[in-house]
Formats: C-alpha cells, sequence, structure tokens
C-alpha cells in the first residue's frame, strides 16, 4: 500500500523485525509493514495519518491509545497499560476481537491488520470500541470530521 512511498526496504538477514525503534508520535522508526517488507526510518505517525485520510478521528484515537506505536523499544508489540489483551496501535482487544479479526484476514499483531481491523472496527461500531480513551480525542471528532 504505501510502503513504495517510503524508503527500499533492507536486507531481513541484517535487520531483523523486531528492530523497532521508537520513543515519540513524531520518531522515526523501523518496523514491518505489509508483505514482511522492513522499511527503515518511517514515520509511524505520517503512516497512520494516510491509512485514516478518510476517517482522521482514527488517527486521533491511534494518538490517544498509543503514541502511534506498534512495536516497543525492543520490537514486541505494545500491549495496553491497563488491560494487556489491548493489541498495537489501535489497542484492539484480543479477547473481544483476534477471533473476527483473523477470520476477516486481519493480523492485528501487524501495521497494516491493526489499522485494518481498527477502520472495520469503526465502519461496523462508530468510535464506540475506543470509548475509554475518549476523553484524549473526543475533541478532535469535529476537526476530523471530512
Amino acid at each position: 500500500m504505501l510502503a513504495s512511498a517510503f524508503l527500499p526496504a533492507v536486507d531481513m538477514t541484517k535487520a531483523g523485525k523486531t528492530d523497532a525503534i521508537s520513543t515519540s508520535a513524531t520518531s522515526t522508526v523501523a518496523q514491518a509493514i505489509p508483505g514482511d517488507q522492513f522499511l527503515p526510518i518511517v514515520s509511524v505517525e505520517a503512516y497512520v495519518r494516510e491509512y485514516f485520510k478518510d476517517a482522521p478521528i482514527l488517527a486521533e484515537i491511534a494518538r490517544c491509545e498509543s503514541t502511534f506505536r506498534q512495536f516497543d523499544s525492543k520490537g514486541n508489540v505494545i500491549r495496553g497499560k491497563v488491560n494487556s489483551g489491548d493489541i498495537g496501535i489501535m489497542q484492539i482487544n484480543k479477547y473481544y476481537h483476534e477471533e473476527s479479526a483473523e477470520k476477516l484476514g486481519y493480523d492485528i499483531y501487524s501495521i497494516d491488520g491493526n489499522l485494518g481491523f481498527a477502520k472495520w472496527l469503526y465502519g461496523k461500531y462508530g468510535d464506540a470500541p475506543w470509548v475509554h480513551s475518549s476523553k484524549c480525542w473526543s475533541k478532535y471528532k469535529e476537526i476530523a470530521k471530512i
């Protein structure tokens, strides 16, 4: 999808998927993007905002839920602080949604799978799945409308 717009892929024999580095929402990171491509120095925030350009409130939700992080500094998929079942950028709860996500072909442990399933959830339920973080993102709801 957007991977071709960024830097060329790195040889996976020299740089494993666990080389993710992320310290803030605007930091640059090296993370696996769809198709097992490994892209160095990709702004995850820019990727998320482009991915959700048709539903910008989802980008604000991503900011609030994970500060645009899919992986921690050791390359592990981030988990929720309150609920460890919450996974990745959009903090998709594995106990409620992992089975549905898999049936629909989304891997919530990957960036695109997490974002794709979030878009599907939003299409079906609106912003309700992220109601617990709405204090953070609801002020952007009107601004984020297209």
